[in-house]
């Protein structure tokens, strides 16, 4: 073998593990921060799901959805802060092939399943405020684990296939990811093949996990603005309204900036933004979920207090009986 072909060949080998940039500067403060919201996080989607189970008044399919909605969150978050907080606390920030490509393939299952989820909430309300009288019938708890299932059903074959695809190119350029965790964008940044045929498969694929069941949640929110629009009562336009209120905010926020990143072109000044919107959909509407969800929701609250005077309960007549 000459020289010019031992150079080619070194060039063109593929790297067998990735260097996660992130943000490097004030390590500690940063552990500090992740860990409080990673508990945070787990605490208070943990609370939600245990409420929502425990209680009798709130075994309906809105609350079907919404605790599966905090399991999916809390499973969410785990693919990537844990390891975000280890590199922290190592200062080794390497990532091996194998487990980079794990962990987005989990990013974007959950990812995608959290986008037909919520368009199934959606669903749920326009049944509930649109035909009342039929919804029981209509929302079933078949139905309900069917939607739930169906959405990872989904997500999972067209997640598993877009894996193969990226992991099959080489990555030649640079070993660095500048990203708290791998993701699509930054990787195929590194591949030193044409990837535009990648490029067009992840602009349809975004498109079929984001714009098609953002269409399907905006349809029924036309739908559910006219039903409300036509109550005779300012009172129940209101509480109507309030029903539906916690889980726009999380689609305007969730499907905002998974748009963005996914969607928008890619440019210089892109990859920064990306950085900061990806803490957005994967730190932060998580942590916000449950406040989302139950500051006004009084079903929630007083299902809480109801959860806390049984434990009070049992705590004393443990220690009478002691």
């Amino acid at each position: 073998m000459d020289l010019g072909q031992a150079n080619y060949k070194q060039n063109h080998s593929t790297v067998q593990e990735f260097i996660l940039l992130g943000y490097q500067e004030y390590p500690a403060l940063l552990f500090t921060v992740f860990l409080a919201t990673y508990t945070a996080i787990l605490l208070g989607n943990g609370l939600i799901v245990v409420v929502t189970t425990l209680d009798p008044a709130l075994q309906t399919p809105m609350y079907f959805f919404l605790r599966s909605l905090s399991g999916l969150e809390m499973s969410y978050t785990s693919v990537t802060l844990p390891k975000m907080m280890a590199n922290l606390v190592s200062g080794d920030h390497s990532i091996s092939l194998p487990a980079c490509a794990s962990q987005l393939f989990f990013l974007i299952f959950l990812g995608g399943t959290e986008c037909f989820l919520l368009a199934a909430m959606a669903y749920d309300r326009y049944l509930a405020i649109c035909l009342p009288l039929r919804y029981m019938t209509i929302m079933s708890r078949r139905a309900c684990v069917a939607m739930v299932a169906g959405s990872f059903a989904i997500s999972l074959p067209m997640q598993l296939v877009q894996i193969g695809i990226i992991f099959s190119l080489p990555f030649c350029r640079s070993n660095e990811i500048d990203h708290f965790f791998c993701d699509i964008p930054p990787l195929l940044s590194l591949a030193c093949a044409d990837i535009r045929s990648n490029e067009l498969a992840v602009y349809i694929e975004s498109t079929t996990f984001v714009i098609i069941p953002f269409l399907l949640i905006l349809a029924s929110y036309v739908q559910i603005t006219k039903a409300i629009l036509r109550m005779p009562s300012a009172t129940g336009r209101q509480r109507t309204f309030s029903t539906c209120s916690s889980h726009l905010t999380v689609v305007i926020l969730f499907y905002g900036s998974a748009a963005i990143v996914y969607l928008r072109p890619k440019t210089p000044e892109s990859v920064k933004v990306n950085k900061l919107l990806s803490l957005l959909y994967t730190i932060i509407i998580p942590l916000c979920n449950p406040l989302i969800y139950t500051l006004r929701n009084r079903e929630v609250k007083t299902a809480f207090r109801r959860l806390l005077g049984r434990k009070r309960t049992l705590e004393v007549g443990t220690k009478i009986m002691s």
